[in-house]
């Protein structure tokens, strides 16, 4: 049996309290597309996992920006950080619609994410590092260079419960001229320290996003040239039987995961929401082109979108993992 809704949302400016003023339900919606019946034991297109089942209206949250990324939940002081990259610049939204500037120079910083500690880390294309803001605001240093090669631009971010901080570093913040490392790739840094090349890939490609799985079991890499995102068993921390999870992402950019274990990839159609088997649930659209998306609000039940000039966000009926 083949399944297929489409919602389409008209240009309304929202009404209630002063909060809500200026809250825009924009000009976009979704389009969810399942065939057949359960896949591999996993429920069918009704049960309870379904995250299009009572979606809420895709929302304008501000505009005006160059090209923004790397979303990230602080649950501690209940705000979203996220990157503008070519202002150098990380803002901070206060929820509903309050927006700071939390750093700048941020060292072009893309995608955000935070430690085991609660202490933010940055994936910085113009410093060509992955860095963590201490307590009292110092920046240091957590991975430069591999090997005595500068590190190419660190891209995205995902971490571990123990500690263990994962990143991709494709070249998109360099000149091909000065790219030291032979490989474009995905590096792992214990939470004793080190730097340790999990994926050394060719240079024609583009690891990008990163994600780590309810059960931290597996990790998701987006490849933005291949259009398409593997998974790997994690064991012992490293990356282990390589597969390709799906290969309709065009343009696989950001991830997001929510506590079943759907996947979120920005693409050039949207968002793109997989199931844990890799059937494609559907995709969310967005009026502009998503970079990167992250699970926030105080239930996490939010799913903020960076695309481009915009933050938008749409309220999940399943909680994501922030």
């Amino acid at each position: 049996m083949r399944l297929r809704w489409v919602l389409a949302v008209a240009l309304v400016w929202g009404c209630g309290d002063d909060d809500d003023d200026d809250d825009v339900v924009v000009d976009a919606g979704y389009v969810q597309d399942r065939t057949g019946p359960p896949v591999d034991g996993f429920p069918g297109p009704d049960a309870q996992t379904n995250p299009f089942d009572d979606i809420g209206d895709v929302r304008l949250v501000d505009e005006g920006y160059e090209f923004l990324e790397g979303p990230t939940w602080r649950a501690a002081d209940g705000v979203l950080l996220f990157s503008d990259i070519p202002a150098d610049t990380i803002y901070q939204l206060t929820p509903p619609a309050a927006i700071e500037v939390f750093r700048m120079p941020s060292g072009n910083a893309n995608g955000l994410d935070s430690d085991a500690d609660g202490l933010l880390l940055a994936a910085e294309h113009g410093n060509r590092r992955v860095s963590r803001t201490e307590v009292g605001g110092t920046v240091v240093d957590v991975a430069t260079s591999y090997l005595g090669d500068r590190l190419n631009s660190p891209n995205d971010i995902a971490v571990h419960s123990d500690g263990t901080i994962y990143f991709t570093d494709p070249p998109y913040g360099i000149d091909p001229g000065d790219q030291e490392l032979s490989f474009n790739g995905v590096f792992r840094v214990p939470s004793d320290g080190g730097l340790v090349a999990e994926w050394e890939g060719a240079l024609s490609a583009r690891p990008n996003g990163i994600a780590l799985s309810p059960d931290e079991g597996t990790l998701y890499v987006a490849d933005t040239a291949a259009g398409s995102v593997r998974a790997y068993a994690l064991v012992g921390g490293a990356l282990t039987n390589e597969r390709v999870f799906t290969d309709a992402t065009p343009n696989a950019d950001g991830m997001a995961v929510d506590t079943v274990g759907n996947l979120y990839v920005t693409t050039a159609e949207g968002i793109n929401v997989f199931a844990p088997d890799g059937t494609l649930w559907g995709t969310i659209v967005v009026p502009r082109v998503p970079a990167n998306c992250a699970f926030g609000g105080a239930d996490a039940r939010t799913l903020y979108i960076t695309a481009r000039e915009g933050l938008y966000s749409v309220v999940m009926p399943i909680r994501g993992i922030p």
